[in-house]
């Protein structure tokens, strides 16, 4: 019955998924918080350059983003990722770099939200004995406002992972670039997309079910 995936490689192109989405779910909760910090910064220029940052990349297609890595980053300006002589590698690590430029944005929107949650007197206790803004938003701020978002993070995760696909513009061997090359070389068209659909629920149900869970148990309770 699945005679067709003989030849294929299929787990690789699953783990490769799996890679981009672990090092772009990193690096995007990093730039994301950094973004967050500088929305409710009281340094206007700050402010201004994470509203801006959220605004335009959340309004740019993610294709654009992945293809501008490779097309713009790569090959008009040279930045090779330090990968010069890997081309496979530098792919990977270019799509990372894309995804992490635009999920941090969704991750960022939901932080401070998270954000808004924590209660305006704490802030302003926090200040009266004498603790800095970024004392207070590391110490206070952010611990309460991570456990609210759960939720809405472990969405961001979700959609991340689905949004790896895009990577296959730049020819990074993912499950969708694999499953392109199946279609194009074989007959069973609805097979092969099953068996992809299947794979990419066994990756991301869990991920929600064990955070979802994981946000009810770490809930702020006001």
């Amino acid at each position: 019955m699945f005679d067709f995936l003989e030849g294929y490689d299929v787990l690789a192109a699953f783990w490769m998924t799996v890679k981009l989405t672990l090092l772009s779910a990193v690096g995007s909760l990093v730039w994301g918080t950094l973004l967050a910090a500088m929305r409710v910064s009281p340094v206007p220029l700050m402010r201004g350059f994470g509203t801006a940052y959220v605004n335009i990349v959340r309004n740019i297609p993610l294709t654009v983003i992945i293809v501008f890595t490779s097309l713009g980053l790569a090959d008009i300006f040279g930045m090779t990722m330090g990968a010069a002589d890997d081309f496979k590698l530098q792919g990977f690590r270019l799509a990372v770099l894309g995804l992490v430029a635009y999920t941090a944005a969704f991750v960022c929107e939901a932080i401070r939200s998270g954000i808004n949650t924590v209660p305006l007197g704490q802030a302003e206790a926090a200040r009266a004995i004498g603790l800095s803004f970024t004392q207070t938003l590391s110490l206070i701020v952010l611990p309460q406002a991570f456990r609210s978002v759960i939720g809405p993070l472990a969405n961001v995760l979700i959609a991340l992972t689905k949004n790896t696909t895009v990577a296959a513009a730049i020819g990074v061997a993912e499950a969708a670039y694999l499953m392109k090359e199946m279609i194009e070389n074989e007959a069973q068209t609805v097979a092969i997309g099953t068996v992809f659909a299947f794979g990419f629920v066994v990756l991301t149900l869990p991920t929600g079910l064990l955070l979802g869970w994981l946000g009810k148990r770490l809930a702020v309770k006001r």
